[in-house]
Order: C-alpha cells, then structure tokens, then sequence
C-alpha cells in the first residue's frame, strides 16, 4: 500500500483576516509575524509552492521601534535604471514621509523572490493610524 504525502490546493485555504497592531512594537519581530501569516506558515495545510495565507492589515505603522542606530543608519535605495537616479532615504526620513513603506519593504524582504512572493505581497495592507477600510473582511485581531 502506497502512502502519499497530502499536497494542499489553493481551493482548500479558508482565507482569513487579521489585523496586527504595530503600536510600539519592534520592526523585524512585526515584519517576521506578517510575512508568516502571508505565507500560511501557521496552517497546518501548509504547501510550499501554493498561496495558503491570510490577509493581513498593519495598523499604526508610525508608531513602529528600531532598534540601536537604526534610525539614522539604515538606508532604503531606489534606481529607476537611469544614469545618476540613485536615491536613498534613512529610516528617520521614510517614517516622516511614507511610514507605511518601511514595513511593507521589510515584509517583501522576507518573502520569496518569484511570481509567488510577488502574488503574497499584494495580501498585505499597511496604515500609519488606528483605522482602516477593511471592517467589512471582519478581520480578528492578532497578539504578537
């Protein structure tokens, strides 16, 4: 009798919502929590190569911590592949402006490189305040 291994379909993930409150927690333990529920880490169906994850929305991104130097230190670098067009901005500078864009850069960091990772990312929904548009999703709220 042969015994095979269950591989998971993407019509048996029951997509859920959660919401993860950013408010004074550390970057990369936030980051690291979001791109497992993104990836389906948590479900026991989990496949490898198959969209199993939840949908997640970040709330109170302005009021994420780095930690050390990080603040003054850490650059983001944007290229649009003309001569010259490097841009950079430290962290201090993207949370004045776009502080969304420091979690989401840190959560696509942390998923795959490929056609997969790039599907994943759009699940993920990050605001600077405590509201957001997605009451409707019913989205339960997460402890990290």
């Amino acid at each position: 009798m042969k015994k095979y291994t269950y591989s998971a379909k993407r019509s048996d993930n029951k997509e859920n919502w959660c919401v993860i409150d950013a408010a004074d927690q550390v970057l990369g333990r936030v980051a690291s929590q979001v791109a497992y529920r993104i990836r389906g880490k948590h479900s026991p169906l989990f496949t490898p190569h198959v969209d199993m994850g939840d949908w997640v929305v970040v709330i109170n991104a302005d009021k994420i911590r780095l930690t050390g130097n990080k603040l003054a230190e850490k650059t983001y670098y944007r290229h649009s592949g003309y001569v010259g067009s490097l841009k950079s901005k430290t962290a201090a500078q993207l949370l004045e402006t776009k502080p969304e864009q420091v979690i989401k850069k840190a959560v696509q960091g942390m998923l795959p490189k490929n056609r997969l990772g790039r599907k994943l990312n759009k699940k993920l929904f990050v605001y600077a305040g405590d509201k957001h548009p997605h009451a409707a999703q019913k989205p339960e709220p997460v402890q990290i």
